[in-house]
């Protein structure tokens, strides 16, 4: 069974084409327009192993908002596609990733319940052009879509560049064990007998 998925989404803000797997080596191919941008879905896709394609044109001019967060969007669905009736996962992932000074805690459900549990502030507003609120709308829109209980938490930190990217390769590492199949799981991991 292949876990792979392609999506899309076409809006007057955004047109943007994805695709990942789910069994991967990490390798990313990232266009987005946004460079830091690029810079975290391309460590997202290397530590957490999943193969990530992006092509987005975003409404730059105005700012990066709807670039950003349309495709976190767009991976939660293609993430949840990938999934499909999530059999032999292990469900749940946990981490803390250290980047320097900051120090961030992931943990993932795939649960089908998609939401966000943030708890990471950021002292700068800017890692170079970038807003670094938009760190949030990012993991909103994949949470959501992709149907996972998501908790970040900054345990400590100051240098903004730092925070985010912890917070990419915590959520990745968390993600990777989440969907990783058990080869002990007969079935799906609930006793619901569904997710």
């Amino acid at each position: 069974m292949t876990r792979t998925a392609k999506a899309v989404r076409a809006t007057a803000e955004t047109d943007i084409g994805l695709s990942v797997d789910l069994d991967g080596t990490g390798v990313a191919d990232v266009e987005t327009g946004v460079g830091f941008f690029d810079h975290m879905l391309t460590a997202l896709a290397r530590h957490s192993l999943v193969d990530l394609t992006v092509r987005v044109k975003g409404d730059l001019e105005v700012d990066d908002h709807h670039t950003v967060e349309d495709t976190g969007i767009v991976l939660g669905q293609a993430l949840r596609e990938a999934l499909g009736d999530k059999r032999g996962i292990r469900r749940f992932g946990s981490v803390m990733v250290p980047l320097d000074e900051a120090l961030v805690m992931a943990a993932v459900d795939v649960s089908g319940r998609g939401e966000l549990y943030w708890d990471v502030p950021i002292g700068p507003a800017k890692v170079g052009t970038f807003d670094t609120e938009l760190g949030r709308e990012f993991f909103a829109g994949l949470a959501r879509e992709a149907g996972v209980t998501l908790h970040l938490r900054l345990v400590c930190g100051s240098n903004a560049h730092h925070i985010l990217e912890a917070t990419f390769k915590a959520a990745a590492r968390a993600l990777r064990e989440a969907v990783e199949p058990d080869p002990r799981v007969d079935g799906v991991p609930s006793t619901k007998g569904s997710l």
